[in-house]
């Protein structure tokens, strides 16, 4: 578990002492000093993340069992955890060459029956503990074992010195994720030895009005409890983070990111922006009689967003969230134009080189049309046409310049950039958002420029509000929430693999009228793990010599270079190939309009707003669309659920709002794509309405106190710098 950067020295975010810190001293104290870790335990505790005894304190349980009901073993019940006291009356030791592990069998026997005890690989420390006439309290999940007898394999258990010691044991356990070879019953001892000699230190900086109103604990209590709960605790509310103390630290978590990224966003505010208060212009209505189609309500509804930050003083800093073909390019480009009529450049970036074409191409009929200069700039561009691109992006020659990462490598620079424009905002992080933005230099013959050039985001992922509070609470949201006129649906249907024959057959009909198919794996090659998962690789082999033959095969991966994929997608661009093989590599950005089928093999593995970005894909052209997907887990009932949703839905938003609460963000956002994932306890999903309830009250405690200056803001400034000033690029605050 990763946990947010930490502060060593005792001052404070803004230089000062002699107030509390945020993190006093003895909650710094390395876990090798705790007694029984040592430092090679803390070695293995370090593995996981924890390293101080702040870490541990904050190292939550993700499961309790309730050991308070001591069961007759001929009352037990098959799939239940359940907890039973009586002797070993037989205990046998057996090593197994070919595991090179010992296994461990034993039976207990109460006066009601006997249960067989059952260990696979039972290390030196366990059988030496082990000893027949022992009596035991033991806890695990009942098992049907040989003749009838109920078993339990690698039952946790507590030597006792009489069946009355048991009582003392009778009790709701936490259940901690722990490093290989460290048993739970260490975990606890030293999580209670934290506790008992630490929690004392542990600062809470809540609002007092919002901890009363809402009902919520003091850090110090919280951790205790949910460490060492007490013996009438609600187990069912443990297990589901529904205690007043589970509460209390997910509002404690939220509320701090809430903070940053309200005060990240008011500093942005507080930036001017260049000033561009030419609306509408010859050019403009130029556009309006090129443009082919009507823009929707809801494109005209966010350029008006758009116009209006760009007409005020500060700052931009907007991101465009729309589905798949809702028109964000065009809505851009219109921002675009206004920056080249009031004498400005606007600068796109884009992920890969081929969307940089892509989207180049896109626009330079227009820019030429409308007597502006547009050039390309990206990695493999051949040095020669390379050093004009950047000679006429620096001289303010070019007006509009489409790239990549190559726009922010060292010697590019963009003097009259007022609009920043980055394509699948996700693949890109802060830093790199930062780097765009301060391209710009010396004004050149016009005289230094005044104000930050403005920047519009674009994602083709829909994200749940209550994500999208979390991964842009710094930036202003607009959503293209209507699709163009005409577009019709993705026709999507589930099959399983014994109606394979019919996906090769609607595929084949597709390709022998003209069109062009994806089919896309989840893995590059075969696994040893999953043998029974078919990789893109092998099958692409396989497609060249059969049924596809004829049409040209291509294949792509993640493993490829980024030259290499983009060639082979150039050839399937061009038409040159009439199926693209491919992993997921193809999820975002590529625009081929004569694909109609994308078919998405072991779509059970993928998740609900993935497999509607690959959807996305076909259908972009004049022809119909359609989504073929394979399930090769039919019996599994989560799977089915899921791809139930896609063939019924097609609206991303809805879709992604199925994923977080089917999969949790973890698995919807990937770390790489969140930044902000890392918490210790609190969960998007699970915990939407503690989100908004945080929101409001960080926006309003920094409405009363912006630059957190006041007496009851000085520690709270503290918290935050600690826990998030690196992550949210704050720098210092106030």
């Amino acid at each position: 578990m990763a946990h947010p950067p930490r502060r060593n020295d005792s001052r404070s975010a803004s230089g000062e002492t002699g107030h509390p810190q945020a993190v006093p001293g003895p909650l710094q104290t390395p876990l090798r000093y705790l007694t029984g870790i040592g430092p090679k335990r803390a070695e293995q505790l370090a593995g996981i993340g924890l390293m101080t005894v702040e870490d541990l304190l904050h190292h939550l349980p993700f499961r309790y069992e309730d050991r308070r009901q001591i069961k007759k073993i001929a009352d037990s019940a098959v799939g239940q955890n359940e907890t039973f006291v009586g002797r070993l009356i037989r205990l046998q030791k057996k090593y197994i060459p070919r595991r090179r592990a010992q296994l461990l069998s034993g039976q207990l026997s109460d006066d009601s029956g006997v249960m067989e005890l059952i260990w696979y690989r039972g290390p030196a420390f366990l059988a030496n503990s082990l000893a027949a006439g022992q009596m035991l309290l033991v806890h695990g999940k009942v098992e049907a074992g040989m003749g009838g007898q109920r078993r339990i394999a690698h039952p946790e258990f507590d030597v006792l010195g009489a069946p009355e010691d048991s009582a003392g044991l009778q009790e709701v356990l936490p259940m901690y994720f722990r490093p290989a070879g460290v048993a739970l019953s260490l975990m606890r001892k030293w999580t209670g030895q934290a506790v008992d000699g630490y929690s004392g230190h542990l600062v809470s900086s809540l609002p007092k009005a919002a901890m009363e109103r809402l009902g919520l604990l003091d850090l110090g209590h919280s951790l205790k409890r949910l460490h060492q709960p007490d013996r009438d605790a609600d187990i069912e509310a443990l297990n589901e983070f529904a205690t007043p103390a589970h509460r209390s630290i997910i509002f404690d978590e939220l509320f701090y990111l809430q903070l940053g990224l309200g005060l990240r966003k008011q500093k942005q505010r507080g930036s001017a922006g260049i000033l561009l208060p030419r609306e509408r212009s010859a050019r403009m209505a130029r556009m309006n009689q090129l443009l082919p189609f009507q823009l929707t309500g809801a494109q005209k509804r966010v350029l008006n967003e758009i116009f209006a930050d760009m007409g005020s003083a500060a700052v931009m800093q907007r991101l465009i969230q729309g589905d798949v073909g809702a028109g964000k390019t065009m809505v851009a480009w219109y921002g675009s134009l206004r920056a080249i009529d009031n004498g400005f450049q606007a600068v796109w970036m884009a992920p890969t080189e081929l969307l940089a074409e892509q989207h180049f191409r896109t626009l330079k009929p227009y820019a030429d049309a409308l007597d502006a200069r547009a050039v390309l700039i990206t990695g493999s561009l051949p040095v020669s046409e390379r050093k004009v691109a950047l000679a006429q992006a620096a001289s303010g020659e070019a007006q509009l310049i489409v790239g990549t990462h190559a726009l922010i490598q060292e010697g590019v620079t963009i003097r009259r950039m007022a609009l920043g424009v980055i394509d699948e905002q996700h693949r890109f992080g802060v830093l790199q958002r930062l780097s765009l933005q301060r391209l710009t230099g010396a004004g050149g013959d016009s005289g230094p420029m005044s104000g930050a050039p403005h920047m519009l985001l674009m994602s083709a992922t829909p994200i749940p509000r209550s994500l999208a509070m979390v991964l842009y609470g710094d930036l202003d949201v607009s959503f293209l929430d209507e699709m163009p006129p005409g577009r019709k649906p993705i026709k999507t249907k589930v099959f399983r693999e014994q109606e394979r024959r019919a996906v090769y057959t609607l595929v084949l009909e597709q390709l022998r009228q003209g069109h062009q198919a994806f089919v896309v794996y989840p893995l590059v090659e075969a696994s040893e793990q999953l043998q029974q998962v078919r990789d893109a690789t092998q099958m692409a082999e396989k497609m060249r010599d059969g049924a596809f033959k004829e049409f040209g095969v291509g294949l792509v991966h993640g493993r490829m270079s980024q030259a290499e994929r983009d060639e082979v997608m150039r050839k399937f661009r061009d038409g040159k190939l009439g199926v693209l093989v491919s992993t997921t590599v193809i999820e975002v950005g590529i625009d081929i309009p004569n694909a109609t089928v994308m078919v998405i093999e072991h779509a059970e593995r993928f998740g609900l707003s993935q497999l509607h970005q690959l959807r996305g894909r076909v259908g972009r052209g004049s022809a119909a669309g359609y989504c073929l997907l394979v399930n090769r887990a039919p019996g599994n009932p989560v799977a089915a659920q899921r791809l139930r949703v896609m063939e019924n839905e097609h609206d991303g938003f809805k879709i992604a709002e199925a994923d977080l609460k089917l999969r949790g963000p973890g698995e919807f956002l990937g770390t790489r794509q969140s930044g902000l994932g890392d918490f210790r306890l609190a969960n998007l999903a699970r915990d939407a309405r503690l989100l908004i309830e945080a929101r409001e009250e960080a926006l309003a405690w920094l409405k009363n106190d912006p630059n957190l200056e006041g007496p009851d803001s000085r520690l709270m400034k503290e918290i935050l710098i600690q826990r998030w000033g690196q992550r949210l690029q704050l720098g210092a605050v106030g």
